[in-house]
């Protein structure tokens, strides 16, 4: 019996101590992930985006040009057959087709077209040719007439004055209609020749319509003009024209053969950072689909004016970062980690954001039991710059701890200098505010020729009470 006792009492004791052990060891376990020291050295503020690979340079390929010309009217055309995004072509291979069916019931029709207008410049030849020998042949009917005519009167020589005078007035008469009918026929050749030339030009309008279009035609087979790797071209929307989709005159491209050797990323910084990202920042790249690979790079476009993307609430700015290694790897839309650099500040001290607190004031709870006031600078994305209040190597807790009413306060000498600080930050405020109006109302003046209306200095030159003008009466002082 005894001895049963003792095992219990035994046994109980152990789960005691291993409980024990566990308690402290989770404990110790619990505090020291909590705990952070102060670190000193290098210290970046870092704007980080995600982009999408591109070619710096590329060369398109396009639709014939000749589907904006003005014989070939076309709003728009799809595409009927692409290669697979990727491959790799030698300059003139085939790349895609597109759709001829819209341009093919055009040339039907211009063709019919075509044909009436032949066969009206034909008939018009023809008509040209019967009217004008009608009048020729009239014309040959009177000069017998006249010849006649002329016979008549000279023979009435030997007959009395009225025979001669009716002699020689029918042959002026018959004379009179030979030359009307040469006028006749001059003008109605003219005539005959204008219809024919203006019919003439149509036809030849409609035979080169006729033409271009099947010169076009050809070109609905579309080769690469030079080798490299087709890329399918993306629209303004962000998505990829590809089987189905169309081109228009004013939006040619089908796809496009980048130049791999210098590669870009284009990526959008949201409105509240874009202020801080300037041309020549440096940028760590990254790229998903090769974790273990960095790259280096650096900013040289800046959009001045924002755009709203699909699915976004935020406006952004367009920011190109240029890739400054070559690398086989390297495709176009490949997803990239950008890390813009903004600034870097050499030997400072900082810690993480989640180890600051802040009311009135910014603090610290340090693992020795204080509550630190601490002075702050810039901060990135994980960490801040502790100017004042720290040093490094110490320890503070990176969340609040369980008993943070019993810490004491420390550093009451700092908080003096944070009102100082604010009060300049107040007063820098201020001052900028005051400079902006100043700005805006010499715009204002500028704006109407020096005049500033609404003034205490009185009414403009001109208004009620205002001493310019033609009227008033009074004593005008001179200078």
């Amino acid at each position: 019996m005894k001895r049963k006792k003792l095992l219990i009492i035994i046994g109980v004791a152990a789960a005691g101590v291993i409980a024990g052990v566990i308690y402290f060891s989770s404990k110790s376990k619990k505090d020291v992930e909590q705990r952070v020291e102060v670190q000193k050295g290098v210290f970046e503020i870092i704007v980080s985006t995600t982009g999408d690979l591109q070619a710096l340079n590329m060369e398109r390929i396009d639709a014939p040009e000749e589907i904006r010309g003005r014989n070939v009217r076309i709003s728009e055309i799809k595409i009927l057959d692409l290669v697979p995004e990727g491959t790799v072509v030698d300059s003139g291979a085939y790349v895609g087709s597109l759709d001829r069916s819209s341009l093919d019931n055009t040339l039907k029709t211009t063709e019919t077209e075509l044909e009436q207008m032949e066969a009206q410049y034909q008939s018009a030849l023809v008509d040209t040719s019967i009217n004008l020998q009608n009048i020729r042949d009239n014309i040959l009917n009177i000069l017998f007439s006249l010849e006649e005519s002329k016979i008549t009167m000279e023979q009435s020589v030997y007959e009395p004055p009225a025979t001669q005078r009716k002699a020689k007035n029918d042959y002026d008469k018959v004379l009179r209609s030979y030359e009307q009918e040469q006028k006749k026929y001059l003008l109605r050749k003219e005539q005959e020749l204008s219809k024919v030339r203006d019919i003439q030009i149509k036809l030849s309008r409609k035979q080169s319509e006729y033409d271009d279009m099947q010169e076009v035609l050809k070109k609905f087979t579309i080769y690469a003009p030079k080798p490299g790797m087709v890329i399918y071209y993306k629209m303004w929307d962000g998505t990829k024209r590809k089987i189905g989709s169309s081109v228009s005159p004013w939006d040619r491209t089908i796809a496009t053969l980048p130049d791999l050797s210098v590669m870009m990323s284009k990526t959008y910084v949201n409105e509240v950072d874009i202020s801080k990202i300037r041309k020549g920042q440096k940028v760590r790249i990254g790229v998903d689909a090769f974790p273990d690979k960095q790259y280096t790079g650096e900013v040289t476009e800046v959009a001045n004016v924002g755009e709203q993307l699909r699915n976004a609430d935020a406006k952004v700015f367009e920011v190109i970062v240029r890739v400054n290694e070559s690398d086989t790897i390297l495709r176009p839309s490949m997803t990239t980690s950008n890390k813009i650099v903004i600034a870097t500040h050499d030997d400072v001290m900082f810690l993480p954001l989640e180890a600051l607190h802040a009311d009135s004031i910014t603090y610290v709870y340090r693992t020795n039991g204080t509550k630190q006031v601490v002075i702050t600078g810039e901060m990135n994305d994980n960490y801040r710059i502790i100017e004042e209040g720290l040093k490094p190597g110490d320890e503070v807790f990176l969340s609040t701890p369980e008993n943070a009413d019993n810490f004491k306060l420390s550093g009451e000498d700092l908080i003096s200098k944070l009102k100082e600080r604010e009060a300049k930050k107040l007063e820098e405020a201020k001052q900028k505010e005051e400079e902006q109006k100043k700005q805006q109302e010499m715009r204002r003046n500028r704006r109407y020729g020096g005049q500033s209306f609404g003034t205490p200095s009185g009414p403009p030159s001109g208004a009620p009470g205002g001493r310019s003008g033609g009227g008033g009466g009074g004593n005008r002082r001179r200078s």
